[in-house]
């Protein structure tokens, strides 16, 4: 029987391991998470009226509804780009020009592929139609 050796470069599976970066913004789990400890720890003889509960479920379906029309209008861009000349700049601030092949969604985010390049949105300088000399 093997056993396979467990550290801070490696998990058991043989791939490196993740940290989480600290995140600055509230998400929807966030909400969630203050909506139910203010709801564990309300005064049972005055506990939270109905409409501030409804205000805030209303809140939480806002954001929710924005965070998906977000997600979905990146990846239509990204969809966008698909088999235009797209110049962007790389991680060593060079600047480079490919034809945009395909999308992926890394992480949740959406990546064009050009080559073997991962692009993210962030980095994208310019697109430019094959067929017409306008940037």
């Amino acid at each position: 029987m093997s056993v396979s050796r467990v550290d801070n470069n490696n998990n058991v599976f043989g791939g490196s391991s993740t940290t989480r970066e600290p995140n600055n913004e509230l998400g929807k789990n966030d909400f969630l998470k203050l909506l139910t400890t203010q709801l564990k720890y309300q005064d049972p003889l005055s506990p939270m009226n109905d409409t501030e509960f409804i205000a805030q479920m209303a809140q939480f379906s806002s954001l929710e509804q924005m965070q998906n029309i977000s997600a979905s209008a990146a990846v239509s861009k990204a969809i966008g780009m698909i088999g235009m000349q797209v110049k962007w700049t790389n991680g060593g601030g060079v600047e480079q020009t490919g034809i945009a092949q395909s999308v992926r969604i890394v992480s949740g985010e959406p990546k064009v592929v050009i080559g073997d390049t991962l692009i993210d949105l962030s980095q994208v300088a310019a697109i430019q139609n094959l067929g017409s000399n306008n940037v």
